[in-house]
């Protein structure tokens, strides 16, 4: 395909309307219509790398590819055997697959362990509770801890009745109302319930839905403050102990955890590229996180994300395809843990930071797609608007606001454009986090939509003359 090719030197960003220069030097200036144009050439591109991952040989390949893996390994726990069993696994595929320049770049994450866990309700009646121990939490003394409970719908409820909380165990019940919103009483429970005396926390699991099923994560100790044990339990149970309470029932809840955290250990993030054939110092980057929690097989969160990032690249490959910039893939190890593998890599990479045109991380589904959620400047956003409309085919164009994933947010900060996958976050927030995270929960169908938008999307912004433009 013919594309409209210029060289630009000392570039200058102007307004972005049709007809008005975007970059000018003194030798050339190019319009957005001009640019327009550029993108649309790209139509019979769109178009085959969509046929070949939805109704073509590769569909289904990045399904299978995943079911492979998590049969084989299953969840993999930040500084756990199997975690470092899949990085192996996975750095051998993208070899066999032909990608180039793979390599594993060292990184130190964190291990924790959760150990036996149990709670029982005592009183008013004996009930023995779903939970899943917190991320990072102590565990309880062997005999455990057994204690009254207050029950509190919110952090502002819990400062009201600071007098009652000591020596109890706080057991949240805040409602649903986003993942965002919401898991501030899971990263951030523990701490706020020490500071008022209690022995450990209970939190209702932030889900958007649940047959009797705890939600797992991440937890945060802040220094100064007391570390207590902490845990997530199911909807239904928070809700229950919500209505005992309200009935002037005394509950009593006998807690164990076994949880130990241990010293960081060696890991990875794994690497693989189309190296560009024009400007390959020039970065557009894919990615997903390999690490998951350690229940389910982490199928969702993130495989999901990890093997459509690998499927774009193998789809590109498979049509003889090399984009004038580099398509690196990321496969990033503890995100789980806070984007522990993403920082160290931004670190070591962020010399370079004016060579990325685009950070892309899949992290939230990879249910059937509605669109792209973006952050970039105006100018940038525009450009994104047009290559989604070479995605009609398959009806995924929208463009939506706040582009982010914890392991490239550290890029975004820092003024790269940034762009994460749009579907079904409430059939994801069902799953998250919990032991139904499965294969179970993916479609091959949607996975096959999903990777052919990853595919089109990262291929265009590599393959066009000029990198996306920053504020």
């Amino acid at each position: 395909m013919k594309l409209l090719l210029f060289t630009f030197v000392g570039a200058h960003l102007l307004a972005l309307n049709s007809g008005k220069a975007i970059y000018r030097n003194d030798n050339s200036q190019r319009t957005f219509e001009e640019i327009r144009e550029e993108i649309a050439r790209y139509g019979d591109v769109a178009k085959a790398i969509i046929d070949l991952a939805v109704y073509g040989k590769a569909q289904n390949r990045s399904y299978e590819r995943l079911a492979l893996l998590v049969d084989t390994v299953g969840s993999r726990l930040s500084g756990s055997k199997s975690l470092e069993k899949a990085i192996q696994i996975m750095y051998q595929n993208l070899k066999e697959d032909g990608l180039e320049n793979v390599h594993l770049e060292p990184v130190k994450i964190p291990h924790w362990e959760r150990g036996e866990e149990s709670a029982v309700m005592l009183e008013p009646r004996m009930q023995k509770m779903a939970i899943l121990g917190l991320g990072s939490s102590i565990g309880t003394p062997p005999e455990g801890i057994t204690a009254e409970v207050l029950v509190v719908t919110s952090f502002d409820e819990l400062q009201r009745r600071a007098p009652e909380a000591r020596g109890k165990i706080v057991v949240y019940n805040q409602p649903y109302a986003n993942y965002s919103t919401t898991v501030k009483y899971r990263t951030q429970g523990a701490v706020e319930a020490a500071k008022v005396g209690a022995l450990a926390s209970l939190i209702r699991s932030v889900a958007s839905f649940s047959i009797y099923s705890p939600h797992t994560g991440i937890q945060e100790y802040q220094d100064g403050v007391p570390q207590i044990p902490t845990a997530c339990i199911t909807v239904e149970d928070a809700e229950m102990m919500s209505r005992m309470v309200s009935r002037g029932n005394r509950i009593v809840i006998q807690l164990k955890m076994g949880a130990k955290n241990y010293p960081d250990v060696d890991s990875f993030n794994t690497v693989a590229e189309i190296i560009g054939s024009k400007y390959p110092e020039q970065v557009v980057l894919v990615s997903g996180h390999l690490d998951s929690w350690d229940v389910g097989q982490g199928a969702m969160d993130d495989g999901g994300g990890a093997f459509i990032s690998w499927e774009a690249l193998s789809l590109i490959q498979d049509l003889g395809l090399r984009p004038k910039r580099t398509l690196r893939l990321v496969l990033w190890t503890a995100e789980e843990q806070g984007g522990v593998g993403a920082l160290q890599y931004y670190q070591l990479h962020k010399a370079n930071i004016s060579n990325y045109s685009l950070v892309m991380e899949s992290d939230a589904g990879t249910f059937l797609p509605s669109g792209l959620q973006f952050t970039g400047s105006d100018k940038a956003r525009a450009i994104m608007k047009e290559v989604m409309r070479l995605l009609q085919p398959i009806n995924v164009t929208q463009v939506f606001g706040a582009g982010e994933g914890t392991d490239i947010n550290f890029w975004i900060q820092a003024g790269v454009p940034g762009a994460s996958l749009l579907d079904d976050l409430y059939k994801y927030f069902s799953f998250h986090h919990s032991h139904g995270d499965t294969m179970t929960a993916m479609d091959p169908k949607q996975m096959n939509v999903a990777a052919a938008v990853w595919a089109v999307v990262s291929y265009v912004v590599a393959d066009m003359e000029e990198m996306l433009p920053r504020s």
